[in-house]
């Protein structure tokens, strides 16, 4: 039934597209046709009518909203689903509320679970496209029933049989829904349950009406009634928790909603994540391990490339030096990236702890941007510091992590800046609260791109693709929140960028320089 139906694959990166291809062709989709390129996938959308569209989200020439709301705009009918990191919840929310999103599904995905979305959205095409079929039916029916008045009642009957043998589909579909779907009045009163939701509550449908929200959904931030009352017309809610009455268990869920016009009534589609949840912290545990059992062998093989390279075992030849230098190098390259693995890990788990003391954090910017000068030299950029305090002062912090945030910067700062260019470094002082910032006359940062620079993995920007880890700025934001402050930047493009790091209440004033 699915199998021939023709589906679009649009993912900016191959191996996703071949992954998708791979498993798509074990199903047997016959069908299936796969883009790298939104522009050569909208070209084959203008010729062709798919049943189910897949989108990733980050891509360079438009993004999967922008080529969502134009396959829309070509077939409003046709069932779409985005790719998103788990980062970008807020963006596939823009997309159910802007496209009117089947469903979205974050990577690393299950197969099964996205086989399975598969076929239902191309079941949802095919009953939207069913449903249309029927309501253009009716009008024609209309239309002879002014033309043959005589035969009235027979037409009405056999119109209604048709539509009670939709509604019937609908049915079914709706109570064989692995989700749970929840009926709900504008006044809060729920009015109807399928049978997944029955047995997440562990109640009857019965009882389920008699009870109030607030019996059974509640999050962490608040009471569920006062969720709904700040509903809009749709979106989602995550980790929402659903109170199970036989075993006494909470179920952390997401809760999709739409609102149903005109009758003022909420569908709410709720979905069980909590082994998805689980899955998520074994992976990062898993990462954790490895990652720690990593740095050994690592250290023992620089250690070893080390002895070979200072000519303690023996004289070298320039090429067995510049062999085993490219090699030390690589193995530190190797080294750092799996300590900043480790480092972002401690701090999403909560298991870092922070050793602060009282230091001077001018001293600190002085010692750090002697350590950057001379890259910046290699370039022939100016470094200049402004240290507007007369007056000195330390503050309570962790010296170390607030030296890799300024060292990130500042590392950043030398990178992106063209030769003879210029970066600014200020530290001051406002009351007692402690400011660093650094400012480059560099190529700056689309407006689209600011808020993906402090996310894991963060790969550059449109004009300038990193080969970092992608893991610098995240880590930084990590350290800086952890001490109860924040960092952010503010750019021009084609003027520069400035980072700025706020630490709330933390500095002491000593005496005057």
């Amino acid at each position: 039934m699915y199998k021939s139906n023709k589906l679009l694959i649009l993912d900016d990166e191959k191996i996703v597209t071949s992954t998708l291809k791979n498993l798509l062709n074990l199903e047997g989709f016959n069908d299936a046709n796969f883009f790298n390129s939104p522009k050569e996938a909208l070209n084959f959308l203008k010729q062709n009518k798919p049943d189910l569209i897949i989108s990733d989200f980050v891509m360079p020439e438009m993004n999967g909203l922008e080529f969502l709301k134009e396959a829309k705009r070509l077939y409003p009918d046709t069932c779409m689903i985005l790719l998103t990191g788990y980062a970008d919840k807020e963006n596939a929310v823009r997309a159910i509320n802007e496209v009117g999103l089947y469903k979205y599904i974050e990577k690393p995905w299950d197969n099964d679970d996205l086989i399975i979305n598969i076929r239902n959205g191309i079941e949802r095409s095919n009953l939207i496209v069913s449903l249309q079929n029927k309501i253009q039916e009716l009008d024609k029916a209309n239309q002879e029933l002014e033309k043959y008045s005589n035969s009235l009642e027979t037409m009405v009957k056999a119109r209604t049989e048709e539509l009670s043998e939709a509604n019937s589909k609908l049915n079914a579909v709706i109570s064989n829904c692995a989700d749970g779907i929840v009926l709900i009045s504008e006044k809060g009163k729920i009015e109807a349950v399928n049978y997944a939701a029955e047995t997440m509550f562990g109640l009857s449908e019965v009882m389920v009406k008699k009870m109030k929200l607030d019996d059974l959904l509640f999050s962490d931030k608040n009471n569920f009634s006062e969720l709904f009352n700040n509903f809009s017309n749709s979106g989602i809610e995550n980790d929402i928790y659903v109170k199970n009455a036989v075993n006494g268990n909470n179920i952390v869920t997401d809760i999709s909603y739409a609102k149903i016009e005109p009758m003022n009534y909420y569908v709410c589609v709720i979905r069980d994540v909590s082994k998805k949840k689980e899955a998520q912290r074994l992976r990062e545990d898993f990462i954790a391990t490895l990652t720690h059992d990593l740095r050994t062998p690592l250290l023992a093989a620089i250690q070893t490339l080390k002895f070979f390279a200072d000519g303690s075992l023996g004289e070298l030849t320039e090429k067995q030096n510049l062999l085993l230098t490219t090699m030390l190098q690589s193995n530190k390259d190797m080294l750092g990236l799996v300590n900043a693995l480790l480092e972002v890990y401690k701090y999403e788990s909560g298991t870092i702890p922070l050793t602060k003391s009282e230091f001077e954090p001018n001293i600190l910017v002085e010692q750090c941007c002697n350590e950057i000068e001379s890259l910046a030299k290699s370039k022939n950029i100016e470094l200049i510091k402004e240290i507007e305090s007369t007056e000195r002062i330390e503050i309570y912090a962790d010296r170390n992590e607030i030296r890799r945030v300024m060292m990130n910067l500042l590392g950043n700062a030398v990178n992106y800046t063209e030769e003879n260019g210029k970066i600014l470094v200020k530290s001051n002082l406002n009351e007692k609260d402690y400011m660093f910032s650094v400012k480059d006359n560099g190529i700056g940062i689309a407006h689209d791109d600011i808020n993906k620079m402090f996310k894991r993995f963060s790969q550059g920007t449109k004009n300038r693709r990193s080969v970092s880890t992608g893991l610098g700025l995240y880590l930084s934001k990590q350290i800086i929140e952890a001490h109860g402050g924040k960092i952010w930047l503010e750019s021009v493009q084609n003027k520069g960028s400035e980072f700025f790091f706020l630490l709330l209440d933390s500095a002491i004033v000593k005496d005057k320089v």
